[in-house]
């Protein structure tokens, strides 16, 4: 396994492979990886011939301060997990690596990333898009990796992808879970042994909301939603919303969308986990 800190470096191990016609499989990650991201990559080892990870914690998607300086940073294991699955290249890059000058490009996705997540995290998405769109730049990948957990960022790829013509597939691999039903996300670890406890409410009350969609209004199912979680007094649901799958549009009722998704963000202490579910 190869280890490079310079986007010149990637190019130079990955010209050879982009001459011989081989497929790169890319899977970008801010590290402190966990199960969620070894399943990602491998299935980019399955899929591809050669296998790309990047561990670079991006700064411009952080609307607060705390949070990115809070984020867990375990290179040294990531590395170590990297290799056993059999990553090809892993590209650990520096901040002014990547911004070697401030990137100033304001990306438009209509309503997709002002909903949700963009409504509580004003400029995420546009930070998710630069450095997304600097990855591919570097890595050129024939298929890109991500998680369904990520709901609302995978949709917001998807279409950046298209509006910047780009020849990459996307592929969205579903949410890996604890076994006790929570889902898997780095900042699990930031957590307290009792916010720990309280945590898997959050995925036990999206699974049975689904079996009760047929019982309730979506208004309603809202309601019971973060009723429930919030009745346990160290979490804090941020929003709970129910959208098209596809457009993440709000919706009033079920019969607006074939598909729909309830996306959710609750505050556990100072540590903010997300989730959602597919009704």
């Amino acid at each position: 396994m190869k280890i490079v800190n310079t986007i010149e470096e990637l190019s130079s191990h990955l010209q050879a492979t982009r001459d011989g016609g081989r497929s790169i499989g890319f899977v970008p990650t801010m590290g402190a990886l966990h199960k969620g991201h070894t399943e990602l990559m491998r299935i980019a080892r399955e899929q591809n011939q050669v296998v790309v990870a990047s561990i670079f914690v991006n700064p411009t998607q952080f609307n607060n301060p705390n949070d990115l300086r809070n984020y867990p940073r375990t290179l040294d294991e990531d590395l170590s997990k990297c290799e056993q699955i059999g990553v090809d290249i892993v590209f650990a890059p520096t901040v002014e690596e990547i911004y070697p000058e401030t990137d100033t490009r304001k990306f438009e996705f209509g309503n997709l990333d002002k909903v949700m997540e963009g409504k509580h995290r004003p400029g995420h998405f546009n930070g998710v898009a630069q450095v997304v769109s600097k990855l591919f730049d570097a890595v050129d990948p024939t298929r890109a990796y991500f998680g369904q957990k990520d709901y609302q960022q995978l949709a917001v790829i998807r279409h950046l992808v298209e509006m910047l013509k780009l020849d990459v597939e996307i592929i969205g691999c579903p949410t890996i879970r604890e076994n006790d039903g929570l889902a898997m996300s780095s900042r699990n670890m930031l957590l307290t042994p009792d916010q720990r406890k309280s945590s898997p409410l959050i995925a036990k009350t999206l699974f049975e909301a689904r079996n009760k969609k047929e019982q309730f209004s979506v208004k309603e199912l809202m309601r019971w939603v973060v009723n429930q979680i919030n009745s346990d007094p160290l979490l804090n649901v941020e929003y709970f919303e129910i959208a098209n799958a596809k457009t993440l549009e709000p919706i009033g009722n079920w019969s607006e969308s074939a598909e729909a998704v309830g996306c959710i963000a609750v505050q556990v202490g100072d540590v903010r986990l997300i989730d959602n579910i597919l009704f």
